[in-house]
């Protein structure tokens, strides 16, 4: 540890902790805790309305597997993917559009683990003064539908959002216990690792007991999604608190998002995690300065080489999430 670590937003500099009174120790714990080996996942498009913000998201799903195969190129383990109407650019559910993506990355001669969304199908949006109405934009579907694409395409991984989150005034998630419980099931069926995703606390606990139940295998994967809304904040603290209600042998990565993409990165590795960038979660790779998502990478690459750490490539990647090997 060189003492970089201060200018790349770790959880407290190393020139803060040499100046304490057990400076020794306290560095040795934090060196103890890093995690040397990462899991980087760009997530490549997203679902949100930022198409019109930069021209660098990506809308097609030639444009989409493109993005993948540029973060793998620049370094990354994983492909996180969205798919989007490519005539508005907004967020679509149809399962031609991810096969398409999943196609053209594994035609490519690029190697990179496929990580679908799993989020679509639960959304409803709130008319107070009409209560158990939801208004026209609701796309809540069954367990079932919500996880058709993964089951039919097969990609390695599918993210599972956990609990109910809230994401506006009257915007609300169900990823209540019945809903993922059978979406867990049928992914486990198909081979297909779920990605827990969770906003909050809370959520941790309901995939504890998914987990219990065996309809979760090991090694769990976590996926700590932090700063968005009026849920779980980029906060050490809560960072901690999440961390530490896992059960033994889960595996955890955390991100923030806009400005605190990149320090997020050096916080969750100082703490034993995974990393994750991408545009879904940050359009800039400096202030005014757009970004790509091979670029995003390659900022992520150099802070977790320059911490000390290294990036599995998405074969190490598959042995460590035990993830059924691409046919």
């Amino acid at each position: 540890m060189d003492g970089k670590l201060a200018e790349i937003g770790g959880v407290q500099s190393i020139e803060t902790v040499r100046a304490s009174p057990y400076p020794e120790q306290m560095e040795e714990a934090m060196i103890d805790e890093l995690n040397r080996e990462v899991l980087l996942t760009c997530a490549v498009t997203g679902g949100g309305d930022t198409t019109g913000k930069s021209e660098h998201v990506p809308v097609t799903p030639e444009q989409i597997a493109n993005a993948a195969i540029q973060a793998a190129k620049a370094g990354a383990s994983i492909a996180h993917c969205h798919v989007r109407d490519p005539e508005t650019g907004q967020n679509a559910f149809r399962t031609e559009l991810f096969r398409e993506v999943v196609e053209r990355i594994r035609e490519s001669d690029t190697d990179i683990v496929i990580n679908l969304t799993g989020g679509n199908g639960g959304a409803i949006l709130i008319d107070d003064d009409k209560p158990g109405e939801w208004r026209e934009g609701s796309d809540l579907t069954t367990p079932e539908g919500r996880v058709a694409h993964a089951v039919e395409l097969q990609p390695e991984i599918c993210s599972l959002d956990m609990g109910l989150i809230s994401f506006a005034d009257d915007v609300a998630y169900l990823g209540h216990g019945s809903a993922v419980r059978e979406m867990a099931k049928r992914m486990q069926a198909a081979g297909v690792k779920p990605e827990i995703e969770v906003f909050d606390v809370g959520p941790i606990m309901l995939a504890r007991q998914l987990i219990d139940e065996g309809v979760i295998d090991a090694p769990p994967l976590f996926q700590f999604c932090l700063g968005i809304g009026t849920n779980a904040p980029t906060d050490t603290k809560v960072l901690l608190a999440m961390r530490d209600l896992l059960p033994d042998g889960a595996v955890w990565s955390s991100f923030g998002i806009s400005r605190h993409q990149m320090p997020m990165v050096a916080k969750s590795l100082v703490l034993g995690g995974n990393v994750r960038v991408g545009l879904e979660d940050n359009l800039y790779l400096d202030r005014g300065v757009l970004a790509n998502n091979g670029q995003l990478v390659e900022r992520a690459v150099g802070i977790i080489e320059r911490i000390g750490a290294r990036v599995l490539t998405p074969g190490e990647a598959r042995d460590k999430l035990n993830l059924r090997k691409p046919s």
